[in-house]
C-alpha cells in the first residue's frame, strides 16, 4: 500500500487504490482523477476549489466540513468529526483535527482530519492539528502527519503522536512549503519507534 500514497507537496495525497483519493489537493500539477477529493478544512493551501475541478471527475465524491463548500460543485458531503461515509470497498471517516496551544485551527470549526479504509488499510490523514488527546484512539495502519510545526505540531509532537498510536509505518507532511524543513522530517524519522517513510514530492 505504501507504494500507492503519493505526497505531492506540503499537505497534499493521493492514495491510488482500488478509487483514487486526493487529501487536500494544493498546487496540483498532475492529471490523475480522482473517485474521491477530501478536504480537511478551509484554509486555503488545503481547500483549493481550482485544484479540486482540476482532478474530479463527474462521479466524484467530495467530502469536507461545511465551511468547504464554496466554489465546488458535484457529489459533496459535508462532515464533522465522527462522521463516517461509505465508499465502494471503502469508508471514509472523519476525525477531530485542533490546536491545542495555538488559535489557528480552532476545536468549535469542527476541522477535521481523515481515516481512510481503503484496499484492506486503514491510512489516518492527521490534519492540521496538534497532538490531541483523540489520537489515543485511533488505529491505523498507516500515519501521515504534520511535522512542520507553528501551525501544526513540531517534529518532536508528531513522533509523540505516532509511538502512541503505533502504526506500521508513518509519513510526515506539512513541511517544505510555508513552513517546514526536511530536517524537520528527518528529525521526526529519528524519534519515532515506527518505521518512516519520508516520501519524494511527486506530480
Amino acid at each position: 500500500m505504501l507504494e500507492k500514497i503519493s505526497w505531492l507537496g506540503h499537505s497534499s495525497v493521493r492514495i491510488e487504490g482500488e478509487k483514487t483519493v486526493y487529501i487536500d489537493p494544493w498546487k496540483i500539477k498532475g492529471e490523475h482523477k480522482a473517485d474521491v477529493v477530501l478536504i480537511s478544512h478551509s484554509h486555503s493551501d488545503h481547500f483549493s476549489p481550482p485544484d479540486v475541478k482540476k482532478i474530479q471527475k463527474e462521479s466524484a465524491i467530495i467530502v469536507a466540513p461545511s465551511d468547504c463548500v464554496t466554489g465546488l460543485s458535484g457529489n459533496i458531503k459535508t462532515v464533522k468529526p465522527g462522521d463516517k461515509i461509505e465508499i465502494q470497498n471503502g469508508m471514509i471517516e472523519a476525525v477531530s483535527a485542533y490546536n491545542i496551544n495555538k488559535s489557528f485551527h480552532q476545536k468549535s470549526n469542527n476541522w477535521v482530519g481523515f481515516i481512510v479504509t481503503i484496499d484492506g488499510k486503514k491510512i489516518y490523514y492527521a490534519g492540521d492539528t496538534d497532538f490531541i488527546p483523540e489520537m489515543e484512539g485511533i488505529t491505523a495502519d498507516i500515519v501521515l502527519v504534520p511535522v512542520g510545526g507553528v501551525f501544526t505540531m513540531t517534529a518532536e509532537e508528531a513522533a509523540q503522536a505516532v509511538n502512541i498510536i503505533k502504526p506500521q509505518v508513518a509519513i510526515p507532511i506539512h513541511y517544505g512549503d510555508i513552513v517546514g524543513s526536511m530536517e524537520d522530517a528527518r528529525r521526526f524519522q529519528i524519534l519515532c519507534e515506527v518505521q518512516v517513510e519520508i516520501k519524494s514530492i511527486v506530480s
